[in-house]
C-alpha cells in the first residue's frame, strides 16, 4: 500500500504538469503484469503505482490501459481492476492503481475449472487515485486489416493439456494466445458480418451474444453459401468473436446481417470463450436471409428426411406446432417418411411417470392437416422413465413420422419394448426381415446409456423392402470448449458416439449379411461431424467394410450444415445410404435452411431430405 505521502507528492507532480495523460511514468507498466503468456509473471504480488486510463466501467470494477504501449503485440497493455463495487473512476480519467496481481477464473464447478483465468489488480490492499481527467482514449486496436489479422485455423497446436502451463505463447500463431495478447484492452472490428445468430441464455452476465468475423469476411475461411462460417477437420474458426451485451444491448441478428459502423469494445473472458463487450451501441443492416425450400418429389420418388423437433411436447404452445407444420409442408414439401428427434412424452418436462408421446404426434399430425398438408401417422417406442437422456422428465425419443397416401407403407410386427433389442432374421424366401417393427436396436448396450436407443421400422414401397434406422446419438454437453484452458480440448462424449456408431454399423451389416443388396437408411441427429471417428465408424470407413455412404458428402462444402454452434456452421444431421440404395436410387439431398441460422426458429436444427427413385 503507498503512504498518504507519496500520494500527496504524486498530486503535486500532477499538479505541476497537467498536459497529457501520463504526466508521470507508471511505477509499475500493465505490459509488465499481463506478460507475453496466459498467466501474468507477477501473480500474486502486490503492486504500485500501476497507470492507465480508464477505458470501460462497469458496476464491479473497470478496465485501462497504457496510453503509451510498447512494440510487442504480446504484451497486453489493457488490464481489469476489480473493485468488487462501482467504481469512483470515470472513462477518461488517468488513474494509479496500488493493488495486488490475480489471476481470476471465471465461472463455477467443473466449468470453471476448464475456463482460463483473467490477469486483474484486486484486493488486498486495492487503493486508486485520479491524476487527470478527460484523458483521450488510447486507439483501438483493429483486429483485421489495418491491425492484427487473427489466425485463420489455429486455435492452439503446441499445448499438451493446460495451455497456461504448456506450449508456446505464440500471439500471431494461435487464436488462443492472439486473443489473451488483447485480454482487457479496446479493440474495434471492422465491417462485421454475424455468422451465428443472437442467442440469450437464462442466467449469468453477459446473458446475450452474436458471434461475428471482420473485415466482410476477407480474412475467414470457409464460408457457408449464406454467409455462415463453416468448420473444417483442421479448422474450427479462431477468427470468429462473440460480441455480447455486457455493456451494451445486443438486437436480435441472423446469420448475414451486417454491422454498419465498427464494433468497439474491451476483450474479456468467460464461459470457455474470449469475449468482446462492446461499448457503443451496434448499428446494423439485415439481410433479410430467405429460408430455403426443397423441391417436391416427383411421380416415382420417394421423400426420406429427418428433423430434430427440439424437445416438442404436447404442453407446447399451439405456435409450435404450426410453425414445425408449416417447415414440414411448404420448406420440406411434405415428404413421405420423415424420422423424428426429440419427441418428448405428452407432459413434457414434468417429472412423472408418463413416457408415452402419441398426444405429441398426434398434434403434429393435426398440426400438418391444418398447414394444408397430408395426415400423417407415426410409430415409436416409449422409453424407460429417465433412461433415454435429455431434458429430465421429457422422455424425448426417435419417431417415425410418415404419410402412406403415396405407397410408402409400414410393416408392423409386434412384440418391440424398451428393452427388447430387435433381431434380423432371414426369412423363408432367404431374405433378411425384422424380428418386430418398430424395434429398438441394443438398447442394453452401455453406449446407450441415458441415451437415445436407435429405432429400426421396416417399410415396403413399390414392392420394395426399406429397412429405416432413425437415431438421436448422445450430445457433445461434455466436450471441453474450443477456447478453454485445456489443449486440444477432450472431447468427453466422443468414445460414446463411437461406440453407438459401432453398434448400428454391426446392425447395418447384419441385414447386409442376408442381402447385399438389401436397401437401408440410417438417418437422424448423430451429433458429430461427417468427418468425425464416429461417422467413420458408422459408414465402416476405417477398416474398409464401407456399408453406409453420406449423402452430406454429395454436396459441395459450402452446403454442408445443418446446426451452427458459437458461429460455427457444421453437420450434425446425417442421411446415409446403403450401397445398393446410393448406387441405384439417384439419391438427390437436401438440406433446407429454415432455422439453424435465425433467432425466431422452430427447431435449433435445419432438416434435410433425400429424394430416392424407387422403380417396381
Amino acid at each position: 500500500m503507498l503512504r498518504k505521502s507519496l500520494w500527496v507528492g504524486m498530486a503535486a507532480l500532477v499538479a505541476a504538469c497537467q498536459t497529457g495523460p501520463t504526466p508521470i511514468t507508471p511505477q509499475t507498466r500493465i505490459r509488465d503484469i499481463q506478460g507475453s503468456g496466459h498467466v501474468s509473471p507477477m501473480q500474486g504480488r502486490a503492486v504500485q503505482g500501476v497507470g492507465g486510463v480508464v477505458t470501460v466501467v462497469r458496476n464491479t470494477g473497470f478496465w485501462m490501459q497504457d496510453p503509451q504501449p510498447d512494440a510487442n503485440n504480446a504484451t497486453s497493455e489493457g488490464i481489469y481492476v476489480y473493485v468488487n463495487a462501482p467504481p469512483t473512476v470515470n472513462v477518461g480519467d488517468y488513474v494509479w492503481v496500488n493493488g495486488t496481481v490475480v489471476e481470476f477464473r471465471p465461472g463455477s464447478g467443473s466449468a470453471r475449472e476448464a475456463n482460463l483465468s483473467i490477469t486483474q489488480l484486486a484486493g488486498p490492499g486495492l487503493e486508486m487515485k485520479t491524476l487527470t481527467s478527460g484523458n483521450a482514449l488510447p486507439a483501438p486496436i483493429i483486429i483485421g486489416t489495418g491491425g492484427r489479422v487473427p489466425p485463420q485455423k489455429v486455435i492452439d497446436d503446441d499445448a499438451k493439456g493446460d495451455a497456461e502451463t504448456t506450449g508456446k505463447f505464440e500471439a500471431e500463431a494461435d487464436g488462443l494466445d492472439f486473443y489473451e495478447s488483447l485480454e482487457g484492452m479496446l479493440v474495434q472490428v471492422n465491417g462485421a458480418v454475424v455468422v451465428g445468430p443472437t442467442r440469450q441464455f437464462s442466467s449469468g452476465t453477459p446473458n446475450r451474444e452474436v458471434y461475428v468475423i471482420g473485415d466482410n469476411g476477407a480474412n475467414a475461411t470457409g464460408r457457408t453459401a449464406r454467409g455462415g462460417l463453416l468448420i473444417a477437420q483442421d479448422d474450427f474458426n479462431p477468427e470468429r468473436m462473440v460480441v455480447t451485451n455486457l455493456l451494451t444491448q445486443v438486437p436480435n441478428l441472423n446469420v448475414g446481417d451486417k454491422l454498419t459502423a465498427p464494433i468497439v469494445g474491451v476483450v474479456d473472458y468467460n464461459f470457455g470463450k474470449y469475449q468482446l463487450h462492446a461499448s457503443q451501441a451496434l448499428q446494423v443492416s439485415a439481410t433479410n436471409l430467405p429460408r430455403e425450400r426443397t423441391s417436391p418429389a416427383a411421380a416415382g420418388q420417394l421423400a426420406v428426411g429427418c428433423f430434430n423437433v427440439e424437445n416438442l411436447a404436447a404442453t407446447d404452445a399451439a405456435s409450435k406446432f404450426s410453425r414445425l407444420a408449416n417447415i414440414i409442408v411448404q420448406n420440406l414439401q411434405a415428404p413421405d417418411l420423415l424420422t423424428l428427434q426429440e419427441v418428448q412424452d405428452n407432459d413434457g418436462s414434468a417429472d412423472t411417470s408418463i413416457t408415452d408421446a402419441g398426444k405429441t404426434f398426434s398434434m403434429l399430425a393435426d398440426a400438418v392437416v391444418a398447414a394444408g398438408g397430408p395426415r400423417y401417422v407415426w410409430r415409436d417406442i416409449d422409453p424407460q422413465a429417465k433412461q433415454d437422456g435429455g431434458e429430465p422428465g421429457g422422455n424425448i425419443r426417435v419417431g417415425f413420422f410418415f404419410r402412406t397416401d403415396r405407397g410408402l407403407k409400414f410393416v408392423d410386427r409386434a412384440g418391440g419394448t424398451a428393452t427388447q433389442a430387435v433381431n434380423v432374421l432371414r426369412n423363408s424366401a432367404g431374405k433378411p426381415e425384422l424380428s418386430y417393427s418398430p424395434g429398438r436396436i441394443d438398447p442394453g448396450n452401455l453406449a446407450f446409456r441415458n441415451s437415445r436407443k436407435p429405432l429400426v421400422g421396416e417399410f415396403s414401397y413399390n414392392g420394395k423392402t426399406l429397412f429405416v434406422v432413425g437415431n438421436h446419438f448422445v450430445s457433445k454437453g461434455g466436450d471441453q470448449a474450443l477456447f478453454g484452458r485445456y489443449q486440444p480440448p477432450v472431447l468427453g462424449s466422443e468414445q460414446a458416439r463411437t461406440q453407438q456408431a459401432l453398434s448400428v454399423k454391426r446392425f447395418v451389416q447384419a441385414i447386409l449379411d442376408i442381402d447385399n443388396n438389401a436397401n437401408v437408411i440410417v438417418l437422424g441427429d448423430l451429433n458429430d461431424f461427417e468427418f468425425s471417428p464416429a461417422m467413420r465408424m458408422l459408414m465402416g470407413k476405417d477398416d474398409k467394410t464401407q456399408v453406409l455412404y453420406s449423402l452430406v458428402e454429395t454436396l459441395p462444402p459450402e452446403e454442408r450444415y445443418t446446426y451452427v454452434y458459437e458461429g460455427n456452421s457444421q453437420v450434425l444431421d446425417h442421411i446415409m445410404l446403403s450401397r445398393n440404395l446410393a448406387q441405384t436410387a439417384a439419391p438427390q439431398y437436401d438440406i433446407v435452411h429454415v432455422n439453424a441460422e435465425y433467432v425466431e426458429r422452430a427447431s435449433d436444427h435445419d432438416p434435410s431430405v433425400a429424394k430416392l427413385t424407387l422403380g417396381r
